[in-house]
């Protein structure tokens, strides 16, 4: 495993790989050695992995969107670089980034919107402006970074905010609305919707992270330890052995209570129930 420098950190979601490891979002020359979808589509970079509100595990991808149940993957919808993914409570999917060969939507697609499961989107605002890497949603709107710290009270108006540093990845707690950023100089934390920011007292930098509810974070190390807190960030644990490079990260609860990670590393889809102590491989 390659232990990543502060360097490294903004430019994660960029490393060259091979199989689901992410790299830049221009179309690439070659062949792929990444799992085929049941539609024969090779995936080539994963910028996001998270559930949606019915429980349906989702890759965001340089090829588009996919299903992934049963180590089955189904392509859903147009092939769309979604560079910037999420959810929200109420089902929809928020994107950013660049449009396929053939596909109506504009370069770059600014903040679009599904209400059909990923089957159609449709463009809510910054068409052309836009492409956002990191972005997220919460019961206060959505926050993305496309250059620039933008937030949305109804994702068509934006205003603009301060952020001590250029954020990698974006994370919003679903019932208090707080904001994470990872950034490398540390991780911050943001009350008032990201207009003020405070650092996170965490054991190491984090390329990824994610809330699994209100008081539950999980955090990819850029040593490729998995990071764990029950107590928003008062306290973490981490993996005894690292897990690798993780180049996506979601979380959430289980039905019984227990910390869910879902992770992208190399080629692999992984699995955690237990902060990284242990892996299940989904694909």
């Amino acid at each position: 495993m390659t232990t990543l420098s502060r360097r490294t950190l903004l430019t994660f979601g960029l490393v060259a790989g091979t199989g689901l490891a992410v790299t830049a979002c221009s179309p690439q020359s070659g062949n792929s050695t990444a799992p085929a979808s049941s539609t024969g589509t090779a995936i080539t970079h994963v910028h996001a992995i998270t559930r949606d509100a019915a429980g349906t595990i989702l890759l965001a991808t340089h090829e588009g969107l996919f299903r992934l149940d049963d180590q089955d993957l189904t392509q859903v919808g147009p092939v769309v670089d979604l560079m910037g993914f999420t959810t929200t409570g109420e089902g929809r999917y928020l994107a950013s980034g660049h449009p396929g060969l053939g596909v109506d939507l504009p370069e770059p697609v600014g903040l679009i919107e599904s209400t059909d499961a990923g089957e159609s989107w449709r463009v809510l605002s910054r068409a052309g402006e836009s492409d956002f890497h990191a972005l997220a949603a919460g019961p206060n709107g959505v926050i993305g970074f496309d250059g620039q710290l933008r937030i949305s009270a109804d994702g068509r108006n934006w205003d603009t905010a301060a952020i001590p540093s250029a954020p990698a990845s974006l994370a919003v707690a679903p019932g208090t609305g707080t904001v994470l950023a990872t950034t490398e100089d540390g991780l911050l934390r943001s009350s008032d919707n990201g207009t003020t920011w405070t650092t996170v007292d965490t054991p190491q930098l984090m390329s990824r992270v994610a809330w699994a509810d209100d008081e539950t974070m999980v955090g990819a190390g850029i040593d490729g330890r998995l990071l764990t807190s029950r107590d928003a960030g008062d306290t973490w644990t981490a993996s005894r052995d690292p897990v690798g490079e993780v180049v996506a990260l979601g979380a959430g609860l289980t039905d019984g209570g227990e910390v869910e990670a879902l992770l992208v590393e190399g080629p692999r889809v992984l699995r955690s129930l237990d902060g990284g102590a242990t892996t299940e491989q989904l694909l």
